[in-house]
């Protein structure tokens, strides 16, 4: 399993730098990541990240839909970076706390997660997170900076070593991504 940590790993870091630059092309290696990574997740028993990554497949192809096609169908410029609205903020934290109870308690009662509400937490905020990034919204990066925080010390209980250093690493260029993003924004308006 450790060559395909690698591998991931690997896959991870260029989506990490595709992502930075707002690249379209990060959705590509946004279909390769997770397709390995379900085999890591699931022989290291955090199931929900096994999950998330079935999400994430399928919200690769529907980021890349957005980002080339834009706002409308007609518009063939890519969709450009912005904040996120605020009419959002109550569905959205709804989505979340409906996603981590559900799972976890799927989690608790149908798998032998030793980690059902850290992997519960970590896979609904991704869920939030993965649809933010899709939707270009700025902020996308501080819900990733949690994800990253968290998973980092979660990989690390579970022996996944390199993805922990992926987490870690993806923790502190998030940082830089937001700031990388708002330059990118205002020089779009």
């Amino acid at each position: 399993m450790d060559t395909l940590e690698i591998i991931g790993t690997a896959v991870g870091l260029i989506y990490l730098w595709l992502e930075y630059h707002a690249s379209i092309y990060l959705w590509i290696a946004g279909i390769i990541m997770p397709a390995i990574y379900l085999f890591v997740y699931y022989e290291a028993g955090l199931y929900a990240d096994f999950g998330i990554n079935i999400y994430y497949l399928l919200a690769a192809i529907y980021g890349w839909i957005i980002w080339k096609y834009g706002k409308q169908k007609k518009d063939k410029a890519e969709l450009p970076i912005t904040k996120f609205p605020l009419k959002y903020l109550l569905v959205v934290s709804l989505v979340f706390l409906v996603a981590f109870v559900a799972i976890g308690k799927i989690l608790v009662n149908f798998t032998d997660s030793d980690v059902p509400w850290l992997d519960s937490f970590t896979t609904a905020l991704s869920i939030i997170g993965m649809w933010m990034l899709a939707r270009k919204y700025i902020e996308q990066w501080w819900v990733w900076i949690v994800v990253d925080v968290v998973c980092c010390g979660l990989y690390i209980y579970k022996e996944l070593y390199f993805t922990s250093f992926l987490y870690g690493l993806y923790a502190i260029i998030a940082i830089f991504g937001y700031y990388k993003w708002n330059k990118l924004m205002v020089n779009e308006q």
